[in-house]
């Protein structure tokens, strides 16, 4: 902090005057096992619970931007693994199609007995959303912001080694400046194949200014993947046109969706974006060149937030690729799927910018 001393001369005399605190525009605090990121000028905090590297809260102006389905954060610590703040999902994003996947042309079975992927025949989110085996790395703010991040050493765990079979390291990095919320994840491959990249996050969004039934959707894509029964992409697409007439304006209360985007519209900086908007009060998501996907969960069934429990959320999930994208990717029906070559890393983020609060 400065401290700025003003003085004024009084009959020959220099006195002091008055005594200012310049606060720092960037705080980064840590109270036990949650660190509080603010950017004081935007009135935007951020808070992580750091046993599970996981952000559950971003307020804006007073305004709770994230589903928050817990009373208090005594009830999110005791269960910190469920569909709050912003889901890891890892080493896969939704939903696969078999107890497998492939990678380098070859199949890799997952063992049902460690009960990880679930015990039915589709597995989801992956299996390291909750998982304590993190470690804080730094929390910090200075002049350009404000940030904590932590490590998963995905390798030490031998029943995630056990179904996905690439040492790997997961980095992620939260940070509030000017106004965004940032989420960097690094992923380095310590292993000696090409691993490959199907990395997503899962979180729900909310506006306070009005009812689900008012709020509007912009999806900026061009590409629609067709889904079967199972919520899993055929292979099959279509243009975002023939779904909607206007995909700049969605009435949320028109359409269920649980649908994949892709071949986003890029900005000059290769940004693309999914925005939710209500009476004045707009909430938008967006993500870096190597996140080539967006899943938008809607449907008036979601589990709504205990800060506004009438008024519903929506889910925009930043994706690597599409859903069940290694398998689709070996029988050639997806062309996308990023890869880490042995010794190489992945890296990418994406931003939540809240506007009209």
């Amino acid at each position: 902090m400065i401290r700025t001393v003003l003085r004024i001369a009084l009959c020959g005399l220099v006195v002091p005057f008055v005594t200012v605190a310049a606060q720092a525009r960037y705080t980064a605090a840590r109270a036990g096992d949650v660190v509080t990121l603010r950017d004081t000028r935007e009135d935007v905090t951020v808070s992580v619970y750091l046993p599970v590297n996981k952000a559950y809260e971003m307020v804006v102006k007073g305004h709770d931007v994230m589903r928050k389905p817990f009373a208090d954060v005594a009830a999110f610590k005791a269960s910190p693994g469920g569909m709050s703040g912003i889901p890891l999902l890892w080493p896969f994003a939704n939903r696969l199609d078999e107890q497998a996947f492939w990678a380098n042309g070859q199949k890799y079975s997952f063992d049902l007995s460690l009960g990880n992927t679930g015990t039915g025949p589709i597995p989801i989110h992956g299996f390291t959303n909750g998982t304590t085996d993190w470690t804080h790395l730094e929390t910090k703010a200075d002049a350009t912001g404000a940030w904590t991040s932590s490590r998963l050493e995905f390798y030490r765990n031998p029943q995630f080694m056990k179904q996905f079979p690439f040492a790997n390291t997961v980095t992620i990095t939260y940070r509030v400046a000017n106004g965004l919320f940032e989420v960097r994840t690094r992923i380095d491959n310590l292993s000696k194949d090409p691993m490959p990249v199907a990395v997503g996050f899962h979180p729900y969004f909310q506006l306070t200014d009005s009812n689900r039934e008012e709020w509007t959707l912009a999806i900026g894509a061009k590409t629609h993947w067709l889904l079967n029964d199972q919520t899993i992409p055929t292979g099959e697409t279509e243009p975002v046109s023939k779904q909607f007439a206007d995909a700049n304006n969605i009435p949320v209360k028109d359409v269920t969706l649980d649908d994949i985007y892709t071949d986003l519209d890029r900005d000059a900086l290769g940004r693309g974006a999914v925005s939710i908007r209500g009476r004045k009060q707009q909430v938008d998501v967006m993500v870096g060149p190597k996140f080539k996907t967006m899943l938008v969960l809607s449907r008036s069934t979601l589990t709504p937030s205990t800060a506004t429990p009438s008024r519903g959320t929506v889910a925009i999930e930043p994706m690597a690729g599409i859903s069940n994208s290694m398998n689709l990717a070996q029988r050639g029906l997806y062309k996308d799927l990023q890869s880490i070559p042995p010794g190489g890393f992945w890296e990418e983020s994406f931003w939540i910018r809240a506007t009209g609060f």
